[in-house]
C-alpha cells in the first residue's frame, strides 16, 4: 500500500492557500443532499458539526455522554495557542510551526503543522465572536500567558477552564443548527462499527446505551472524533468513559493506524495515592508559570507538604532550572516527565509513596501577591485543595506524570481523510500534527483548526464527486455488520467467568505502564507482548460481565471497550519495538545521549509508522511515510 499524504507543492506558506483553491467545490444548494455522520462531539466533532451544518449539509452526531457539553475537552484547562503575537515578543505563525515541529521531536509533517499554526491566528476571533470569555489586560485586549517548549507568550486562556469555555462556545453553535433542523443530535449512543459499501464509509453501528437496541445509519461520509486511547493504561488522566473502540473497530476495517506507541506522559498531575483510584487528575500544566519544582537535595523519606518549609533553600534541587536554565520550569512536558523520573528514581521523590516532586507557589505568591495567583489559577488552586486536603496557597503541590494524551491515531492525510475512502478522523483521533510530543495547549488548537477551519473546504472535494444517491440500511452491507455486533455482545454476556472487567483492564494498563510507559527497552517490550496476548487470551475465556444486553450495562459498555484496548496494547509495544530510537516522550534506554537525553536516529526513523489490520491474532503490516523537511534542520533538541 502507497500511503500518499496529498501535501500540496510549493512553498510552505502558501501550501494551504492554494491547496484551498484547487479542491473541488459543492454548491451551496446541492449540500443539502448529502449526509455526514460525525461521531464525538467534544471540539472537533462539535466545531465540525456546526461549521458543516451552518454550510447547508445534513448532519448526524452521536457521542456516549448524555450531553455533548460533557466531553472530555472540558478537562483541557490551561489554554489555546494562537500566534497572534499580541504581546509583541517576537512570536510569528513560523516560530509556532517551529515551535511545534521541535516540540514533537521532528517527527511530524510540516506541510500539517504550518497549516495548523496559519489558522490558530482565526480560531481565537471565532470563539470570541461566540462569546468565549477569555482573560483580558486591563486595557481589555486578550491576554496570553507563556507554556512549556516556547519562550513567547502565544496561549489564551479563560482562568483554569479553557477547554470548557470553548466547548461551550462550540456546543452552542452546534445546539444552534439542532434548532435550525441541520444537525440531528443522537446522546448515550455509542458506536461500534463503521460499515463499508464498495470500499467506501458508507455509515456506522451503534447501540442506545440506555436500552440496549443497535441501529444502523448511513450517510455519504462519516467523521470520527473520538479522542485519544490513554485509557489503555487504565490509570490516566482521561474521562473514564475515553476509550478507543471507534477508532480500533474503524481500523480493523481498513483504516491504518499511525504512530500508536506515541504517548504523552503529562508532568502536572495528583499523584496515586492507592489500588482504589480509577482515574487520575490533571493540574494544568499553566501552573508552571509561576510554580516551581523541587525535591529535596538528600532523600527525606515521606517528606508531606506540610514539612517542605523544613526544607531549608540551600537544600533544595530546583531541578529544572538546574538542567535546563534557559526554559527552566517551562521545559516541554515529556522533558519535564523524565526528570521527575529520575529524581524520584534516585530516591529523592515526596509524599508517602516517593513517587512525586512538589510544585511549590510560595516565591509567586511572596512577588505577585495572592491575589494576582488566586486571579490566574484558583479554581485549580481549590480542586487540588478539594483532591489533596493540602492549601496550594499555604503548602507546594505534589505532582508525577501520567498518561495524559495520545499523538498516534488513525493515519491521515492532508485532507484528514484515513485510508478508508470517505472516513476521516479530526482532533485527537488522528496522528497528524503533535509528531513525538505535543506541547502544552496545542490539543485545543488542533481540534478547532480541524473542525472550523479544515475539514469544511476537505470534505467538500470527496463529496464533490459522489452521487447524491442515499445508501439504504437494508443492503447486506449493514446487515451483515449489526449481525457482527450482535454476536460479539453475545459472546461477551455469555463468557460467564470469574474475573472483572475493570480487573483485566488494571492488569494491561499496568503491563503498559511498566514496559511502554517513559522508559523502554527491548526485554520489557517483549515481556509485555507475550503477557497482553496471555491476558487477551484469558479475557475472552474468563470474564465475567453481569446484565443482559437490552438495558443500561455499564459492565457491558466497557467489556467491549477492554477488548478492543487488549488488541491496541499489543499493536502499541509492536510499534514501539520497532522504533528502537528515543523521541519526544519515549525514552528507549538504548538510545541515549552522554548526559541521559533522548537520542533519536534521524536516518532511520524519520517516518511515519502506520499499521495495518491483517485479521484477528495476525502481524500487522508496517507501511511506512518517509517524513521529509525542507524548512527546518534536524537537531537534536536542547532547552538548555
Amino acid at each position: 500500500m502507497k500511503l500518499d499524504s496529498k501535501i500540496p507543492e510549493g512553498p510552505l506558506a502558501e501550501k494551504w492557500t492554494k491547496h484551498k483553491f484547487n479542491l473541488k467545490l459543492v454548491n451551496p444548494a446541492n449540500k443539502r443532499k448529502y449526509d455526514i455522520i460525525v461521531v464525538g462531539t467534544g471540539l472537533a466533532g462539535a466545531s465540525a458539526a456546526a461549521s458543516l451544518a451552518e454550510l447547508g449539509y445534513n448532519v448526524k452526531t452521536f457521542c456516549f455522554q448524555d450531553s455533548p457539553r460533557r466531553a472530555h475537552s472540558i478537562a483541557a484547562q490551561g489554554g489555546i495557542n494562537a500566534a497572534k503575537n499580541y504581546q509583541n515578543d517576537g512570536d510569528s505563525v513560523y516560530r509556532l510551526f517551529y515551535d511545534t515541529i521541535k516540540g514533537g521531536d521532528y517527527r511530524a509533517r510540516e506541510g500539517n503543522v504550518y497549516r495548523l499554526a496559519e489558522v490558530s491566528v482565526n480560531i481565537i476571533d471565532q470563539c470570541v465572536a461566540q462569546g468565549v470569555p477569555f482573560a483580558r489586560e486591563y486595557g481589555g485586549l486578550l491576554a496570553n500567558r507563556s507554556f512549556g517548549g516556547a519562550q513567547v507568550s502565544r496561549t489564551f486562556y479563560a482562568r483554569g477552564q479553557t477547554g470548557q469555555q470553548l466547548l461551550l462556545g462550540a456546543y452552542s453553535a452546534m445546539n444552534r443548527q439542532i434548532a435550525n433542523g441541520k444537525v440531528k443530535s443522537y446522546t448515550r449512543t455509542e458506536m461500534l462499527d463503521v460499515v463499508l459499501v464498495d470500499g467506501k464509509a458508507r455509515g456506522i453501528i451503534t447501540r442506545d446505551l440506555v436500552t440496549g437496541k443497535i441501529e444502523a445509519h448511513s450517510a455519504h461520509a462519516v467523521l470520527l472524533c473520538t479522542g485519544g486511547y490513554g485509557n489503555v493504561f487504565y490509570l490516566s488522566t482521561n474521562a473514564k468513559g475515553s476509550n478507543a473502540t471507534a477508532a480500533w473497530r474503524a481500523h480493523k476495517k481498513g483504516a491504518l493506524f499511525g504512530n500508536p506507541c506515541f504517548t504523552q506522559i503529562h508532568p502536572t498531575c495528583i499523584p496515586v495515592s492507592g489500588d482504589h483510584q480509577s482515574k487520575l487528575t490533571l493540574m494544568s500544566e499553566s501552573l508552571r508559570n509561576d510554580g516551581r519544582v523541587w525535591v529535596p537535595k538528600t532523600a527525606v523519606k515521606g517528606l508531606k507538604a506540610s514539612d517542605a518549609v523544613k526544607i531549608a533553600e540551600a537544600d533544595r534541587d530546583y531541578f529544572l532550572e538546574r538542567r535546563y536554565p534557559s526554559f527552566g520550569n517551562l521545559v516541554p512536558r515529556d522533558v519535564a516527565s523524565r526528570n521527575a523520573k529520575y529524581v524520584c528514581d534516585e530516591g529523592r521523590g515526596v509524599g508517602a509513596t516517593g513517587l512525586a516532586v512538589f510544585l511549590d507557589f510560595s516565591d509567586a505568591i511572596k512577588r505577585d501577591g495572592r491575589k494576582v495567583i488566586e486571579a490566574k489559577y484558583g479554581n485549580l488552586f481549590d480542586m487540588y485543595k478539594q483532591i489533596t486536603g493540602d492549601d496550594p496557597y499555604e503548602v507546594p503541590m505534589m505532582i508525577y506524570p501520567a498518561v495524559h494524551y495520545t499523538m498516534g491515531g488513525l493515519w491521515v492525510d492532508y485532507n484528514l481523510m484515513t485510508t478508508v475512502p470517505g472516513l476521516y478522523a479530526l482532533g485527537e483521533a488522528n496522528f497528524s500534527d503533535h509528531g513525538a510530543n505535543r506541547l502544552g495547549a496545542s490539543a485545543l488548537m488542533q481540534g478547532l483548526a480541524d473542525g472550523y477551519f479544515v475539514i469544511p473546504y476537505t470534505i467538500g472535494d470527496y463529496l464533490a464527486g459522489m452521487p447524491y444517491e442515499k445508501v439504504s440500511t437494508d443492503r447486506p452491507e449493514f446487515k451483515e455488520a449489526v449481525q457482527q455486533v450482535t454476536d460479539r455482545i453475545s459472546k461477551l454476556l455469555s463468557i460467564k467467568g470469574r474475573k472483572t472487567v475493570d480487573e483485566f483492564h488494571r492488569e494491561l494498563g499496568l503491563t503498559m505502564w511498566e514496559y511502554c510507559g517513559m522508559s523502554r527497552n527491548e526485554e520489557g517490550l517483549k515481556k509485555a507482548k507475550k503477557k497482553i496476548q496471555e491476558l487477551r487470551a484469558e479475557f475472552w475465556q474468563n470474564v465475567n460481565v453481569v446484565g443482559s444486553h437490552n438495558e443500561l450495562n455499564m459492565e457491558l459498555e466497557k467489556a467491549n471497550r477492554v477488548a478492543d484496548f487488549l488488541e491496541l496494547g499489543e499493536l502499541m509495544v509492536d510499534d514501539a519495538l520497532n522504533r528502537s530510537e528515543s523521541c519526544g516522550g519515549h525514552f528507549r534506554e538504548e538510545s541515549a545521549t552522554e548526559d541521559g537525553e533522548a537520542k533519536r536516529k534521524d536516518d532511520e526513523f524519520a517516518y511515519v509508522a502506520a499499521w495495518e489490520y491483517k485479521g484477528d491474532n495476525q502481524p500487522e503490516v508496517l507501511h511506512k511515510e518517509e517524513l521529509r523537511f525542507e524548512n527546518v534542520k534536524l537537531t537534536q533538541r536542547s532547552y538548555k
